[in-house]
């Protein structure tokens, strides 16, 4: 999700196209909260670690 995130974010900012930005921005703070509770110890989606 991160990844995706950023590539999202490469691609909204080389083409122009500020959805992609927008959707980059959101998916890159997901996957960081995700991989923080992971990382933590807090269960995400039943399952200890995430990625």
């Amino acid at each position: 999700m991160i990844f995706l995130g950023v590539i999202l974010l490469v691609i909204g900012f080389v083409t122009g196209i500020s959805i992609l930005w927008t959707v980059g921005i959101i998916l890159l703070l997901i996957g960081l909260a995700l991989m923080v509770m992971g990382a933590v110890g807090h269960e995400v989606g039943g399952r200890r670690h995430y990625w």
